[in-house]
């Protein structure tokens, strides 16, 4: 990409289209010229338009009294156009009908409406039924301090709110978290503030592995990047660690962005001594108490910065039931699973990412040049009528034309990929917080909140967009170039005339995508500290259980503890007794790994302080690499956790195993490929 910096703030493009006019010598060029020359009648159509989003970014969207020099954060005013040129694009598939508008419409909530959907959304509609349910009792058992306050306001207005419309008698909170009228209630700060969210904890020195996102985007994004950087750690609650902002760390309103890539900073993610675990390493019970505990620390978080957490209440709109486009991701999948079991990501999406990544990455202006409407309108019907018929000849489609349908399956998603619920949430963590390390945990905890099938497929998604940019020097797209195009069809607009509140968003929604792409290798791991409040509440069901089991049997149990008694041959004197676990077949420190796959199934293991997943895994392949079982070659073992106090865990090859033991002294150890 060539820009020209001029004292008006205006930026001129060149070089994105091969067919592009020679540039005027004294003459800045329009973005219109790019546009290529088969859509003249869309083009003069758009040309009145794109002229007077030109006029209003120059005129509109720079403040009074700005300084290039001293602005934290900015962005040239025709850095704007790929966004607004690709919602007059978007504007105008739908009114030539090549594509379906299918506008979401939001009802208002009723008092005390947002919380209670908000109690049940984090797995506590326990508070609002009355019953004394064992998962809302062990969640509650596990929160932190920030985390309880957060739960206690919900459910302070929720119950306010009943109390007034005199519905029915509800719980007192002090019921629930055990208070009395002399206790200290919560607060949304911690008392002993830190300032970083990477404090050891008293009495641990843990061994760190530095792993740096640099080296997860080393496609020269990381170009000319600050060298000092920032660390982040996921061993404590993000909300607990925060300090008293001051007010005057808040965005002001006309809040502008650097474009330049350099100006994100590089993030050292401290890997502990458990390890680093992926979304897809723990069983989707586990991810599903994740997404609960993930609300509520969100919702923790922003109190502590002083910033609401807004949620739309969206009607639900139903789509296709069959087809491609226009189709749920759960219904697409439910179908594309009857064909490949397992799958997680839309074959439809898949294949249209293939097809890019084939021949489409180092396309000059790929996902900027739009292709032709009409031959997108046709391709998109005979996809529809041929997909799954196998008959559909992919060598006919063009890059852009691929690129439009990619685009427009997203867009035609009936359901937001990133939720209708939480787009507020995205807009406000940019808004509302100030520095990128807040901004990133946040989105962070977003990403924890979205449905399996939307997460997969826009992790998908994002490793596709992270191509692109590494193929800048061929097809001419920087990050934010690629931010910038994606944005209007993550988010939603209508592409109505653009005013200055929408194009303050315009940036907002394309500086989300630009730490969506550079984070994403970070944003992908789930935080451990909430794997740990996972690893509780397992077990406070359990303990709830087994009490709850006592209680309903104990006629039985006294019954059984007679008979035993009488069975029991007496203990001579000075006889000692010995722990569980010295009982056992297998002595403390030593596990028993079981590989069904191989032909050694099964070894026992001692494990001493510095003992990796990884040196299992060698071991077990040692011992069987004379006659490798056939079920063995050509996959990818992973060490799984499974039971005890979580469901099934695939552990990072770093994970010292003796810790991960002590954590979980009940679980099983079993080699297996890691599931896709």
């Amino acid at each position: 990409l060539t820009m020209e910096m001029k004292d008006s703030g205006s930026v001129v493009l060149t070089a994105y289209h091969p067919h592009s006019p020679a540039r005027i010598p004294g003459m800045e060029q329009s973005f219109v010229q790019d546009i290529p020359p088969s859509h003249s009648p869309t083009s003069r159509k758009s040309l009145s338009r794109c002229r007077r989003i030109n006029r209003m970014l120059s005129n509109e969207s720079v403040p009074p009294a700005f300084s290039r020099s001293n602005s934290q954060a900015s962005v040239d005013s025709t850095s704007m156009e790929d966004f607004w040129c690709e919602v007059e694009s978007i504007k105008e598939s739908r009114e030539d009908g090549s594509e379906e508008a299918m506008l979401l419409e939001f009802k208002p909530a009723d008092e005390g409406e947002l919380e209670a959907e908000w109690l049940q959304d984090v797995g506590l509609s326990t508070l609002i039924s009355g019953a004394e349910e064992e998962d809302g009792q062990a969640l509650l058992s596990t929160l932190t301090r920030t985390q309880a306050a957060a739960v206690q306001k919900r459910y302070n207005t929720y119950t306010q709110t009943l109390r007034k419309k005199n519905k029915h008698t509800v719980r007192d909170v002090r019921d629930i978290f055990g208070t009395s009228d002399s206790s200290p209630t919560f607060e949304t700060v911690p008392v002993s503030p830190v300032s970083s969210n990477g404090i050891q904890l008293p009495g641990q020195k843990p061994v760190w592995k530095s792993v740096s996102s640099k080296s997860c985007l080393d496609c020269g994004i990381d170009k000319g990047s600050p060298s000092i950087t920032e660390e982040l750690s996921y061993d404590v609650s993000f909300s607990e660690s925060i300090t008293v902002l001051p007010k005057t760390q808040e965005w002001p309103k006309n809040q502008r962005f650097k474009k330049e890539d350099s100006a994100l900073p590089k993030f050292i993610v401290r890997k502990s001594r458990f390890g680093l675990t992926e979304v897809g390493d723990l069983s989707p019970e586990d991810m599903k108490k994740i997404r609960y505990l993930s609300l509520i620390e969100l919702t923790a978080f922003y109190d502590a910065l002083g910033v609401e957490l807004k949620r739309n209440r969206a009607e639900r709109v139903r789509g296709r039931e069959n087809g491609l486009f226009g189709v749920p991701l759960t219904v697409l999948l439910e179908n594309d699973q009857k064909k490949v079991p397992g799958i997680k990501v839309p074959l439809i999406f898949q294949k249209l990412l293939l097809k890019l990544e084939e021949t489409g990455l180092e396309t000059e202006g790929i996902l900027r040049v739009p292709g032709s409407a009409s031959r997108v309108k046709n391709l998109r019907q005979e996809l529809e009528a041929k997909f799954y018929e196998d008959a559909f000849d992919w060598d006919q489609v063009r890059n852009n034309d691929a690129a439009g349908l990619l685009k427009m399956f997203i867009r035609e998603l009936p359901s937001p990929l990133f939720t209708v619920e939480y787009l507020p949430a995205f807009i406000t963590l940019v808004e509302k917080i100030s520095k990128i390390k807040l901004q990133l945990q946040a989105l962070h905890l977003l990403i924890m909140l979205m449905p399996e099938a939307n997460r997969d497929t826009a992790k998908a998604f994002l490793q596709f967009l992270k191509k692109v940019v590494a193929n800048e020097g061929k097809n001419k797209m920087n990050l934010w170039n690629v931010s910038m195009i994606v944005a209007p069809n993550l988010f939603i607009y209508k592409g109505k005339r653009a005013n200055q509140q929408e194009m303050q968003a315009a940036a907002t929604t394309a500086h989300i995508v630009r730490l969506l792409i550079r984070y994403q290798d970070i944003l992908w791991t789930v935080p451990s500290f909430l794997i740990s409040q996972v690893r509780k509440m397992n077990e406070a069901a359990m303990n709830n259980s087994k009490r709850q089991l006592m209680f309903d049997k104990g006629v039985r149990k006294l019954l059984r503890r007679k008979t035993m008694e009488r069975e029991r041959p007496e203990r001579p004197e000075g006889a000692v007794t010995f722990p569980p676990y010295l009982q056992s077949d297998i002595p403390e420190g030593v596990i028993r790994v079981y590989a069904p796959l191989h032909s050694k199934v099964s070894m026992a293991i001692q494990l001493n302080s510095q003992t990796k997943a990884k040196d299992i895994l060698a071991r077990f392949h040692c011992e069987n690499s004379r006659g490798p079982s056939q079920n063995v070659r050509g996959q990818i073992q992973s060490l799984h956790e499974i039971g005890g106090n979580i469901g099934q865990h695939c552990l990072d090859p770093d994970a010292f195993m003796l810790d991960v033991y002590r954590a979980n002294p009940q679980a099983e150890w079993v080699i297996k490929p890691k599931a896709s």
